[in-house]
């Protein structure tokens, strides 16, 4: 009995969809055609990452833009926050550590003059904040390389510092990154690059032997809204007085978990028509997941974030400008 044809090139482009949106093609330029040993490793990149989600259930990572500061004023308020105002070790972009109060106060003033000047109060942003974060049980060592390598990659040409923070639920890395580089060009994540991020985050613990995912909310069937930092401190003293929805209901919102299903069930169809064995058990796998993505019932491997630390500026939504 002969495989059904072009199995890979369906896999590849309903995977695409699901696992690679940044890498969509418009629709006006045609596609550059792979080769077959291409497509072929293409596809099984894309089997591994449907493995990942529906079978092994590999937890997500999570990579946040927490805010920034507008002066420098803001910006070393946030150095003595995520350092314990010194106490935990500080790790700046050539790898050299330090921690203390005098440490902080040499960090702001390279960071003032270290480039443009950065006056105390400012009109723009000057630095963002970064938290990558991975559940409970991560080793908090690996977590911790997995972020400087992430920052050596994505954050190259800018001052940054980065703090691990080991001693809550999650372990989690705090990064706070010069917007300039130092060739003048100023940092501007969009929301491709934040998905790039996790990726690239998710990549560095896969090399360590941690098993790690960053699939988007819509392609995991989840539909939660973070709660901003007010709104938990609030709740906390007893003040909230009104209740917030905690599920994205837009128009938009709905629309991509609609297509992130359509894309499963085709997934699904294509590697159930397979001669091979493990196709049509992974079929049988996206079935079950599919279940789940319509009752609610698949989104428990998500990193969490430490409750004091949640914000609504998550990978899905991009930073505020």
């Amino acid at each position: 009995m002969s495989q059904p044809p072009n199995i890979d090139g369906v896999l590849i482009q309903w995977g695409d969809r699901l696992f690679y949106p940044g890498n969509r093609v418009v629709k006006t330029k045609p596609q550059p055609k792979l080769s077959v040993l291409a497509a072929r490793q293409r596809a099984a990149a894309i089997r591994e990452r449907i493995e990942a989600t529906v079978v092994r259930r590999a937890p997500q990572v999570m990579v946040k833009v927490t805010g920034g500061g507008r002066g420098m004023k803001a910006i070393a308020a946030h150095f003595r926050y995520i350092s314990k105002n010194g106490r935990l070790e500080i790790e700046d972009e050539r790898g050299e550590t330090t921690r203390g109060k005098e440490a902080l106060h040499e960090l702001t003033d390279d960071w003032r003059f270290g480039g443009s000047l950065i006056e105390d109060v400012s009109d723009r942003r000057e630095a963002f904040n970064i938290m990558l974060s991975m559940p409970r049980g991560t080793d908090p060592l690996t977590v911790q390389w997995a972020a400087r390598e992430f920052a050596k990659i994505e954050l190259a040409d800018h001052k940054y510092l980065m703090v691990l923070h080991d001693h809550q639920a999650n372990p989690h890395v705090h990064i706070s990154v010069r917007v300039e580089s130092k060739h003048g060009r100023r940092l501007n994540p969009r929301k491709t690059d934040l998905h790039r991020w996790r990726e690239t985050f998710a990549g560095k613990l896969r090399e360590r032997g941690v098993e790690a995912e960053a699939t988007r909310q819509a392609t995991r069937g989840s539909s939660r809204d973070y709660d901003p930092l007010w709104r938990i401190k609030a709740r906390e003293d007893g003040r909230l007085r009104k209740t917030f929805a905690t599920a994205k209901s837009s128009l938009k919102a709905r629309g991509s978990r609609a297509e992130a299903l359509a894309a499963w069930q085709q997934l699904g169809r294509v590697l159930g028509a397979s001669n091979d064995d493990a196709d049509r058990e992974l079929a049988r796998s996206i079935e079950g997941y599919v279940s789940g993505m319509r009752t609610g019932d698949v989104d428990r491997s998500a990193g969490r974030t430490p409750a004091a630390e949640k914000t609504s500026k998550t990978v899905e939504m991009g930073p505020g400008r």
